[in-house]
């Protein structure tokens, strides 16, 4: 009787710890709970919204909407809008390029350049990166005067040198640079903190080792510094290309896509036909496509970093 007593007691405590992981589960799934339906909400809900205005006639300018098919598909893809929609995802490209470029070039350099103790680079660390902080419209209508043709700072420097004024916002050759040239301004510094941080979590070990085999400054950086930073230079390269893909504010207040359609990036036409043709429909359309090109990229991204991205530091 006794022995038959303590069995159940050893079963008893082996299904105690089973019942403990299960309720401790439970409770974490309480505590993801409300993130989840948030999230099922203000965004896969929206999503799937999206998809459905874009089989509608839905306009602004009426009460009611139907569902009309393929419609808007059709006018993306067979008729008029690829054309706008080709230009405007060319213009997005470009423009992505080139800040993933300044974002990636300039931070790292600016960070081997800053990666100094002193109170004198700490300051100019935080001049650096400030502009970050500085709101996107604040900081377009201010370069709008910096960069005007008559008055302008930049064009009045130029001058000095004996050089021709630049068109820079009302040229079509020049209108995308005046908008990259706001966003290096904001964007650099905080390239260059991240990459700063990363540069001094590395082991000087690797260093000394480098050195004692007669490796050169290039060489240690080529092989040491940029090899241990790619998990930096991922991160940054994914959030800044999405970032850029998204573009609309410094589009829409410094030259309102223009002119001809030189900086008329894809979100900046998307605003466009919803907000100033009232053609929802057609804007959910252009949407979805957009959204399944952001989703592509990014997963081929990732699925690339898992090759070529190295996490030992």
């Amino acid at each position: 009787m006794m022995i038959k007593t303590q069995s159940i007691s050893v079963l008893q405590n082996r299904k105690k710890p089973g019942r403990r992981k299960r309720i401790e589960n439970f409770k974490d799934f309480l505590c993801v709970l409300p993130a989840v339906v948030f999230l099922l909400i203000f965004t896969y809900y929206p999503i799937v919204q999206l998809f459905n205005i874009s089989f509608t006639d839905w306009n602004l300018i009426k009460d009611d909407y139907e569902y009309v098919g393929l419609k808007n598909w059709t006018w993306l893809f067979a008729g008029s809008g690829w054309k706008y929609f080709k230009d405007a995802l060319i213009v997005t490209a470009l423009y992505t390029l080139g800040e993933i470029v300044v974002t990636l070039v300039g931070g790292i350099l600016l960070a081997l350049l800053f990666n100094r103790v002193s109170k004198a680079f700490s300051v100019m660390r935080a001049v650096v990166f400030m502009p970050k902080y500085i709101a996107i419209s604040t900081s377009a209508i201010v370069f709008l005067w910096i960069l005007n043709t008559d008055n302008g700072i930049l064009n009045y420097v130029l001058s000095v040198f004996g050089l021709s004024k630049v068109p820079w916002i009302t040229s079509e050759k020049t209108a995308l640079i005046s908008v990259l040239i706001l966003t290096t301004w904001r964007v650099v510094g905080y390239a260059m903190m991240i990459y700063l941080s990363a540069i001094q979590s590395i082991s000087p070990e690797y260093y000394e080792a480098a050195s004692l085999d007669g490796a050169n400054g290039f060489q240690k950086f080529w092989k040491i510094t940029v090899p241990l930073l790619s998990p930096t230079t991922l991160f940054l390269f994914v959030t800044t290309f999405l970032a850029s893909m998204k573009v609309f504010q410094s589009v829409d207040v410094m030259t309102d896509g223009g002119p001809y359609g030189a900086t008329e990036v894809m979100v900046h036409w998307i605003y466009k036909l919803a907000f100033k043709d009232f053609r929802v429909d057609r804007a959910a359309a252009v949407s979805c496509v957009f959204f399944l090109i952001l989703l592509a990229c990014t997963g081929l991204t990732m699925k690339w970093s898992d090759k070529n991205v190295h996490y030992d530091s």
